[in-house]
């Protein structure tokens, strides 16, 4: 079978690499020529643990290719998957003009007949929109599919996600369309995993659903968690009490400074954009949104406060730039809001990332960048963890102490344990644990 997947980003190369790895035939295209020729060459604009050696391997075997042609991957193809950006527009709606480029590209160039799958995460009824643009852009009626096939891909562990995914989405509406799709995902039978077959408009809203679903535990330990600072209890024994209840579940129970990254903040958005259009006020999913905003702004408030009631002026180190470990993506990153924050307060920054250095200075100024831990600590008057690193849970704290101005660590991932921090002679504030650092009397530093 050959399989068109057009767009190279987390999603597009993702899925072209994990196909070529079953065995189909994959043509990934994108029209930024300079992107295009580095994946040729076997070379990633993008970090994701593991996707370099699946690319390279398939493209050595001849089951993957990069193009800039389109009409000749649409061409070749049985299967063209849509695997475009799909931004936040005006109030939170989504920006549909990469989908509606390719439906028409898809039009124009097909000559018999596909399964048109969407990958792209996009609005309920936007199948129904390609259908419609891939049809007025035909020179003659010539008969097509369209099918949901969202992605459920945690950047960082995407490849195991697509490899042994907890489960496999397909939303369609005639049988010779679902038949191809399923066949297509046939090795994930030998595991055994759970195939839901729906309808296009569920396939889309499952998405969505998922995402809103998961970003409101995260809202809400995060909330917990500041209960917690105010009457000194402690998040993760809470978390552990309830999470322990299946019906709650222990994952995504884990507070910090807000989520980000390229799904969370703006599928909450644009979910409560199109059900507000088809007339539904969505309550809690707003609050989801207005809670993860309050919270790094929050966060900047415990910086300052831990620091000693200012920031003008002193010397603050970051670790860690990109919304979570084990990727090089800075969107909606929190330590790209809280740094500028801290900025306008005055505040000098130096800052470090394994990865995401090169991301974020693209979006960030006035920014010292540094080459590891220590030197990020060297001369700084508080360290603030922003991204929990595997390389930031064992840092010698007692050469992070020597080099800080003042021995002050403002940990927003909860990597350390509160009473260690202490003993070893820290000011150290955490996100809802017992005895860190609060607004209220210190008996330490």
């Amino acid at each position: 079978m050959h399989v068109c997947v057009i767009g190279t980003g987390y999603v597009g190369l993702v899925t072209g690499a994990c196909f070529a790895e079953f065995g189909v035939q994959v043509a990934c295209v994108d029209n930024v020529v300079s992107k295009i020729a580095m994946l040729q060459e076997g070379q990633l604009p993008i970090h994701e643990p593991g996707l370099h050696e699946l690319v390279n391997k398939n493209l050595r075997e001849g089951r993957l290719t990069f193009t800039t042609d389109i009409t000749k991957a649409i061409e070749q193809a049985l299967v063209i998957f849509i695997a475009v950006g799909t931004p936040a527009g005006v109030d939170g709606a989504t920006d549909l003009r990469y989908i509606d480029e390719v439906a028409d590209a898809i039009g124009r160039c097909m000559r018999d007949y596909k399964v048109v799958a969407t990958k792209s995460t996009v609005p309920v009824g936007t199948a129904e929109r390609i259908k419609e643009r891939i049809q007025a852009a035909q020179s003659e009626p010539i008969a097509f599919s369209v099918v949901s096939n969202p992605e459920f891909l945690r950047e960082g562990a995407a490849i195991e996600d697509f490899m042994r995914p907890n489960r496999v989405v397909i939303g369609g509406e005639d049988a010779h369309a679902l038949a191809i799709m399923k066949e297509l995902y046939s090795p994930l039978y030998l595991i055994e995993t759970p195939v839901v077959i729906t309808d296009i408009v569920t396939a889309e809203m499952i998405k969505y659903a998922a995402n809103a679903f998961l970003a409101m535990k995260i809202s809400f330990i995060n909330e917990v968690a500041n209960v917690c600072d105010a009457v000194g209890a402690d998040v993760h024994d809470v978390a552990r009490g309830i999470g322990l209840d299946h019906r709650i579940g222990r994952l995504f129970l884990h507070p910090g400074p807000g989520y980000g990254g390229s799904c969370f903040p703006k599928d909450v958005q644009a979910l409560v954009h199109f059900a507000q259009e088809a007339g539904i006020d969505l309550q809690l999913a707003a609050a989801v949104e207005r809670v993860n905003v309050n919270q790094w702004q929050h966060m900047v408030e415990k910086i300052v406060t831990t620091v000693g009631g200012t920031v003008a002026d002193k010397t603050i180190g970051i670790l860690g730039l990109s919304f979570k470990p084990n990727t090089d993506d800075v969107r909606d990153s929190p330590a790209l809001k809280i740094i500028p924050a801290l900025q306008a307060r005055g505040a000098k920054i130096k800052a470090y990332d394994p990865v995401a250095v090169p991301t974020a200075q693209q979006a960030l100024r006035d920014v010292e960048y540094c080459v590891d831990a220590y030197t990020t600590c060297a001369g700084s008057d508080a360290l603030v963890l922003t991204t929990e690193w595997n390389q930031f849970r064992a840092l010698d704290l007692e050469r992070v102490r020597a080099l800080l101005q003042q021995p002050i660590m403002i940990d927003l991932r909860n990597v350390y344990e509160p009473e260690t921090m202490r003993r070893l002679g820290f000011r150290y504030a955490a996100v809802g644990r017992r005895g860190t650092y609060t607004n209220r009397a210190y008996d330490g530093v």
